[in-house]
């Protein structure tokens, strides 16, 4: 399997905080500015990123800082790109959707890899995971450009501005192939990096369990 260069676990925890820093920078400035979409922008993904920490307080399930640090990115970026990047670099459009739909790609990874494990009955062998995150994740990606399209409906219907919207067939097709690329991603470097996550994670299901009994 390949495996990616990663940061130590100190510094992905660093590096993980320094972009919660920023979000709460953003969430003072749309309560200075007055700026809503700001506001629910910042405060979406700081409750995102806090997702991981409350997983293993709450529930002892222990989250790969890893996998932190890229729910953290993903989200940090659409937020940035929502305080104005979208508007201001042409690519930064395709670089959200390339990550939004690698972390996608991660999930349903993760999700089918503990199905396989928790299960006898089931084997999954390591092609299918290949198959089955590239079709997860084109089928996601489907129905957001569908619900992109509802809104610019509603939105012509309403008058209303809405928070998402298309911009055109090209636009669409280009989105389409980014996510394509970060499916691409995960299902090639995936299996390297998210097995030990999700069979750490199982075995401290599996523990709690255990003790409740």
């Amino acid at each position: 399997m390949i495996r990616l260069p990663r940061p130590s676990v100190r510094n992905q925890r660093r590096l993980t905080r320094g972009i919660q820093l920023v979000l709460v920078g953003l969430l003072g400035y749309g309560v200075v500015a007055g700026e809503p979409k700001a506001i629910t922008n910042a405060a979406i993904s700081l409750l995102i990123t806090a997702t991981p920490a409350i997983f293993e307080r709450n529930y002892r399930i222990p989250i790969d800082p890893w996998l932190g640090l890229w729910i953290t990115l993903a989200v940090f970026l659409h937020t940035m790109g929502s305080a104005g990047l979208y508007a201001e670099i042409g690519w930064w459009d395709h670089l959200t959707h390339a990550m939004s739909a690698s972390l996608v790609a991660g999930v349903g990874y993760t999700f089918a890899r503990a199905v396989d494990l928790h299960s006898d009955r089931i084997y999954l062998p390591r092609q299918f995971f290949f198959v089955y995150v590239l079709v997860v994740v084109l089928s996601f990606a489907v129905v957001w450009e569908l619900f992109e399209f509802g809104l610019d409906v509603a939105a012509d219907a309403t008058g209303i501005s809405m928070p998402l919207a298309q911009h055109g067939l090209d636009d669409t097709v280009r989105d389409l192939v980014f996510n394509a690329l970060g499916a691409l991603t995960v299902a090639v470097f995936g299996q390297a990096h998210l097995s030990g996550a999700t069979e750490r994670g199982l075995k401290a299901l599996r523990e709690r369990r255990g003790r409740e009994r």
